[in-house]
């Protein structure tokens, strides 16, 4: 057992045991080797060698520098696999170094009990699988897909899969052992035929499968199956029935009948989302139950807006008083019939902005982050030169209308449920809303597309940038249209949705507003444009 503070092979200073199974065990040490300060982190892997033969260690060698080598480039492959630095022996052990993932595992975010919305789990399966696509394609099985070997990484919020199981299963065949003895894998997490010791490209398949039964339902994958090995789910969570045949297929207890690979898998999962090539025209009023529609407005130079068809439809407007820190401005509640619209798919960003504008004000570069430091004028402005070029009415939403689309027919503060995580939006993170745990404060804005979208497919309709609405500023609903259209009088006030990257979570909720004048300029403030098509 390496101590702390422990340096290995005069390069690699031990911090502290991240981890300890029956292959080896994990350690978070500081690389010397490289001239910068503070140190970089990594995370050296030791494996057990005690007790084998000289002939079992001399196939262990082989072995272990060619499933070496494998690691090494599927890091190179795709930069959501850690990247391998250095594998060597030392006497009998043998050791990984490995990138360090500063981020949070799933198992840390899906706790007992917890459901997470269908539209995340959805996103959620989307992000594993585009990364296991790479790992399928190489003819590698990653064998032990579970929430504890997936992470989201702080510093862009992407999913990065750990702990490939490659390095178990040369373990248990040095020893001479089955994978019925020493699984390979995670017990819950494994079908069938993985516990006979015959994995397949579609036991990944399975494993991502129930990661997402996990997610949905709050109950661990062992407590699900019935006698005949099939996984019984669906009574447990009410989930929108083509989301539930893809789930049902991944996680059939027959290799056969599942996705094949996760490229098949991936297609299916994207079919959930998957545009219409047909007339924006033709509006369907039950999104829920239908794939999203949108069409792309080419702004020039490989610059491209994606308006998302909203369906219309009646909705609650404002909050209930239950609801908490809601504000008096959220009263009364009141019905509102909103006709179909579209709306752009994400916040302007800094490449759209400047495509059309010819310049970016924003605070936080980036070419896909939102555009802020705009005015409510520079946003209509913006709307103005949009409409010449393309030759449709672009402008502002209304207050209702925004409203409605972040909703999405949903009636919870959040379109994701009763409370908010940094997981799905960017916020200030060191607070925290009802029963939600701390987060991370990024400090800054995202890219746009990087949290989970609503059912309508919109994406950061909380948090990240504030959004200017049509709307004059009032003090409450009283007298507040009912048919979707601006509330708009000679107040110089406008108003603006959604929270931002600097707000607290309860700011952040669907139902919240504030209040700036036309010409206030703010690093947090953005917005996204709607049209009619008629």
């Amino acid at each position: 057992m390496m101590q702390v503070g422990e340096i290995l092979r005069d390069r690699y200073k031990i911090i502290k045991l991240l981890g300890e199974g029956g292959f080896g065990q994990t350690f978070l040490a500081d690389d010397l080797g490289i001239p910068i300060e503070p140190k970089p982190r990594c995370v050296v892997k030791r494996l057990k060698t005690a007790n084998l033969k000289d002939e079992e260690l001399e196939w262990l060698k082989n072995s272990f520098v060619k499933e070496a080598a494998t690691l090494y480039n599927l890091g190179r492959l795709h930069p959501q696999i850690p990247s391998l630095s250095e594998y060597f022996q030392v006497g009998n052990e043998f050791y990984l170094v490995q990138e360090y993932i500063d981020g949070v595992e799933l198992a840390n975010i899906m706790t007992p009990g917890k459901k997470i919305p269908e539209v995340a789990v959805i996103q959620l399966l989307t992000e594993i699988l585009e990364v296991l696509v790479v790992v399928h394609q190489e003819n590698i099985i990653h064998r032990d897909i579970k929430p504890q070997n997936i992470m989201r990484r702080n510093t862009d919020g992407k999913i990065i899969l750990i702990d490939f199981g490659a390095v178990k299963q040369i373990m248990v065949k040095s020893t001479g052992q089955t994978s019925l003895t020493m699984g390979i894998g995670t017990l819950g997490f494994m079908p069938v035929e993985q516990i006979m010791g015959k994995p397949k490209l579609a036991s990944d398949i399975y494993a991502v499968g129930m990661v997402g039964v996990q997610a949905l339902t709050g109950i661990s994958p062992e407590f699900l199956d019935d006698e005949d090995g099939e996984v019984i789910w669906q009574d447990k969570v009410s989930v929108n029935s083509r989301f539930a045949n893809v789930l049902g297929k991944m996680v059939n207890s027959r290799a056969s009948r599942r996705y094949q690979n996760a490229s098949e898998a991936l297609e299916a999962m994207k079919l959930l989302h998957q545009p219409i090539n047909k007339s924006p025209k033709q509006v369907s009023n039950a999104p829920q139950n239908q794939p999203i529609r949108y069409f792309v407005e080419d702004l020039g130079n490989g610059i491209t807006l994606e308006m998302v068809e909203i369906p219309g439809g009646t909705f609650m407007m404002g909050s209930p008083k239950t609801e908490e820190k809601r504000t008096s401005r959220e009263s009364p509640q009141h019905l509102v019939n909103v006709p179909s619209f579209f709306m752009g798919k994400y916040v302007v960003t800094q490449a759209q902005y400047q495509a059309i504008m010819k310049k970016n004000p924003a605070r936080f570069k980036g070419v896909n982050r939102p555009v802020e430091t705009v005015s409510w004028d520079d946003a209509v402005d913006f709307c103005q030169k949009l409409s010449q070029k393309t030759g449709k009415t672009y402008r502002l939403p209304s207050e209702a209308e925004w409203e409605y689309a972040c909703r999405a027919g949903t009636t919870t503060p959040f379109y994701f449920g009763e409370t908010i995580t940094t997981d799905f939006a960017n916020f200030d993170g060191n607070y925290t809303y009802a029963s939600a745990p701390k987060g991370v404060y990024r400090g800054a804005t995202t890219e746009v597309g990087k949290f989970p979208p609503n059912v309508f497919g919109l994406y950061d309709m909380h948090g990240n940038v504030w959004e200017w609405c049509q709307d004059s500023w009032h003090e409450n609903y009283n007298g507040a249209p009912v048919d979707g259209s601006a509330w708009i009088d000679n107040n110089e006030t406008k108003l603006l949705r959604g929270g931002s990257w600097l707000s607290f979570p309860g700011i952040c909720r669907s139902a919240n507003s504030i209040s700036k004048t036309r010409n206030y300029l703010n690093g947090n403030f953005g917005f996204r444009v709607v049209l009619f098509l008629t």
